[in-house]
């Protein structure tokens, strides 16, 4: 197979197509003469005139219209499908579509050689087909935009930024060529930029961020070694700031005024000019006040938006004392400057600060002021004198005093000369008492216009004064052995109402009035507030009364004779008292002479109220006494009645009357002794039945009542004793007695004694045999 040439090909009649075999195989044959030969083949992209005859390829084993030519590949049955083509018959190859040589550079083709019976004539070979480069796409710069910053004062050379473009066409061809310049840059050309490489440096001295902040550049790149097609960006160049420029104050001389007595306060402000980068370090001032300040009564702080300096006063200034300051203030930037920067002219200034007079308020010379006082203070007591002082010299004021917090209303105040004193006597008990301290403020005003007030805190301390004895604290249940070297002894206690130091520790000590105390008792310290009694010799089982003297440690000390009952006992082995001594023991070791008259008054009253209600039980049963067995019969059976009909009071006069129950021997109607009445062994046999008597009219005579009612129970051999229960078989809505029944209601049958019952007649021996003795 040969290529041939489009200009020596000729045009070949179309054969009929017919069906090939391209994939069997001819038997090859003995000899083959050559192989095929195909160069690449070159075309030229954007080509317009289609379609092109490329080549013609034909093999010389068959005679022309004798073989089927095809081609495969890319371009042809392959994507991009239709860019080829080939004439079956002639073997001339066409260009059919617009090449692009940006996405496809070459194609590789096989070409296949048939006859007419779809045999091989040739051994398929490659047909490579090479896109030609046109000029056809521009540069592009990767960023419509390119910054980069610079230091004012920067040398020559330095560099700045980098502009980077790129070109679609052959990289081996002038077409992507680039060539990089600055189109437009101002006046003076202070940047400069290299053609191949894209990068922006400085060509001179001059820049000034204070002249011109910021360089805009048009900068260009021409591919074909700058003779083709163009591109054009912008580069923003930015000149950073540099403390070149000094801060100066805008004036020789500020003058100000302030007022006196006041702080935290504003005065005026100090005006600075610098070219520098507002709100850069390189901008922002700061101040220092070199004299006239010695005391620090000045502060001078930047306003952080206009850079001025704010002058303010931080300690009160005095009129009566300095009317005017002379200060000196410097002023230079937060960021070092520059050598090379020239010295500002106005770097320091001068400050006139004229203080004005004010009426300034009085003045404790101690606030707050501490005293003490002692309790119980009497009204009238001088507490202390709580002045002020006008600090307005030069206008001499008078001074008024007041109260302005006085909880309890304790204190009063001379308006005139702040002299204070009680006015009655604070209560330990105040609320407003806190810890030992009352707590008062005192006003104070001049009478200037408008007057000024000044508030003194005046904390009084209450003192503690020893006013109270100490006593012996209830001591705990124990006794005393009645052999010295037994039991542990008695610990005894102490109390104080006064607080320390004018309590504990107490001293402990029997009474000096009763020498023979210390022969049989020793009384010895524990600790401050403890001490233990014991015996010294053996004494007498039973109460021991004994004297103490007790004395506590305020200055001066009180002390207090108290008399302590001691129950002295028998102990066994272990020191503690024997069942036999329970009764003595039972007295209260340690029980108060006090807390003794307590309990016997309270069991003389408790007995005289049970006395009374039984006595007017009795005398209301005696206005009713008529024999209960009025009416009996003999043959009256020996046995328990039950009753089951209960009376409707003292005033129901139907009811059983209970003598007939003690005087069975006396009934009115009865003809036949029942039997004698049951006698007290305790009572006279010689005693009188007393007449009823009626209760006294006036409270004054109570007292004799009771005392001769007394006196005939105790007499009377047909009742109890006072001392005794008195048994009720009624009691009434109207009695004044009350109710009794509970009396006496613990002891068991056992102790009562019911033989006596045998003596009431054979209606009772039944009674006898039941509950009397066997």
């Amino acid at each position: 197979m040969v290529l041939q040439s489009l200009g020596l090909s000729s045009g070949v009649p179309e054969l009929q197509p017919s069906t090939l075999y391209p994939w069997r195989q001819a038997p090859a044959p003995s000899r083959v003469r050559r192989a095929w030969v195909i160069p690449p083949i070159s075309v030229s992209e954007n080509h317009k005139r289609l379609p092109y005859p490329l080549v013609q390829i034909r093999s010389d084993k068959q005679q022309l219209g004798s073989v089927i030519y095809s081609i495969q590949g890319p371009g042809v049955d392959e994507e991009p499908r239709n860019v080829f083509s080939i004439d079956k018959f002639t073997g001339r190859v066409f260009l059919n579509a617009t090449l692009d040589r940006e996405k496809t550079d070459r194609f590789r083709l096989r070409a296949f050689a048939l006859d007419l019976g779809g045999s091989t004539l040739e051994d398929p070979t490659d047909l490579e087909i090479v896109v030609v480069d046109q000029n056809d796409n521009r540069p592009t710069f990767l960023q419509d935009v390119f910054t980069g910053h610079v230091l004012e004062g920067a040398v020559p050379g330095t560099f700045v930024t980098r502009a980077e473009a790129t070109d679609a066409d052959d990289p081996e061809t002038d077409n992507a060529a680039l060539r990089f310049s600055i189109l437009e840059q101002g006046s003076p050309e202070l940047f400069s930029i290299d053609e191949h490489t894209g990068e922006i440096r400085t060509v001179q001295v001059g820049l000034d961020r204070e002249v011109v902040a910021v360089y805009n550049l048009t900068l260009q790149v021409a591919d074909m070694s700058g003779d083709g097609l163009t591109a054009t960006a912008l580069a923003i160049i930015s000149v950073d700031d540099i403390n070149d420029n000094a801060p100066e104050f805008t004036k020789d001389e500020f003058f100000m005024e302030a007022a006196e007595a006041v702080s935290g306060v504003d005065v005026g402000r100090l005006e600075v000019e610098d070219r520098d980068l507002p709100g850069s370090p390189n901008w922002v001032a700061r101040f220092t006040i070199l004299e006239g300040d010695p005391d620090r009564q000045f502060a001078i702080r930047t306003d952080p938006k206009t850079n001025e300096g704010v002058l303010s006063v931080v300690k009160p200034l005095d009129y009566e004392s300095h009317e005017r300051y002379e200060l000196r203030v410097s002023v230079q930037n937060e960021a070092p400057i520059q050598a090379t920067t020239p010295r500002a002219q106005r770097g320091q200034t001068r400050v006139s600060v004229w203080v004005q007079d004010t009426n300034e308020a009085p003045v404790f010379p101690e606030n707050p002021l501490r005293t003490s006082l002692a309790e119980g203070a009497p009204p009238g007591t001088s507490v202390v004198t709580f002045s002020a002082r006008d600090p307005d010299t030069q206008q001499p004021q008078r001074i008024s005093y007041s109260k302005d917090y006085d909880p309890e209303d304790w204190l009063q105040v001379d308006g005139a000369t702040g002299r204070i004193q009680t006015q009655r006597v604070l209560s330990p008990a105040s609320p407003f008492l806190k810890d030992g301290w009352y707590r008062a403020i005192i006003l104070a005003l001049d009478n200037a216009m408008p007057p000024s007030t000044a508030t003194g805190t005046l904390s009084i301390e209450i003192l503690e004064v020893n006013d109270h004895a100490p006593a012996l604290a209830p001591p705990p249940l124990g006794s005393l052995c009645s052999q010295p070297d037994q039991g542990p002894g008695l610990i005894l206690g102490a109390t104080d109402e006064d607080l320390p130091p004018h309590g504990a520790p107490f001293h402990f000590q029997l009474s000096p009035r009763v020498p023979d105390l210390s022969r049989n008792w020793s009384l010895n310290q524990i600790n401050v507030s403890h001490a233990r009694l014991r015996l010294q010799h053996q004494v007498p089982e039973g109460l021991h009364r004994l004297s103490l003297l007790l004395r506590d440690s305020g200055q001066p000390p009180q002390q207090r004779e108290q008399t302590l009952n001691v129950t002295v006992c028998s102990c066994g082995p272990d020191g503690s008292c024997l069942p036999g001594a329970a009764a003595l023991q039972a007295g209260g070791a340690g029980i108060s002479l006090g807390a003794l008259v307590i309990v016997l008054a309270s069991t003389v009253v408790l007995l005289l109220l049970v006395l009374l209600a039984a006595l007017r039980m009795r005398l209301g049963r005696r206005s009713r006494d008529e024999s209960l067995l009025h009416g009996l019969k003999d043959d009256l059976r020996d046995n328990i009645l039950n009753y089951d009909e209960q009376g409707g009071g003292e005033e129901d006069q139907d009811a059983y009357d209970i003598n007939q129950l003690r005087h069975p021997v006396e009934p009115r109607t009865t003809s036949r002794p029942l039997g004698r009445p049951p006698l007290r062994r305790d009572a006279p046999f010689s005693h009188v039945r007393q007449p009823h008597r009626a209760l006294p009219s006036s409270p004054a005579d109570i007292a004799n009542f009771i005392s001769d009612g007394l006196e005939a129970a105790d007499s009377d051999p047909s009742v109890p004793p006072y001392d005794t229960a008195l048994i009720y078989d009624y009691e009434g809505d109207g009695s004044v007695a009350g109710t009794l029944s509970s009396i006496l209601s613990s002891l068991g049958d056992e102790d009562q004694d019911y033989d006596y019952l045998q003596d009431w007649g054979p209606r009772f021996a039944r009674l006898a045999d039941l509950y009397g003795h066997p």
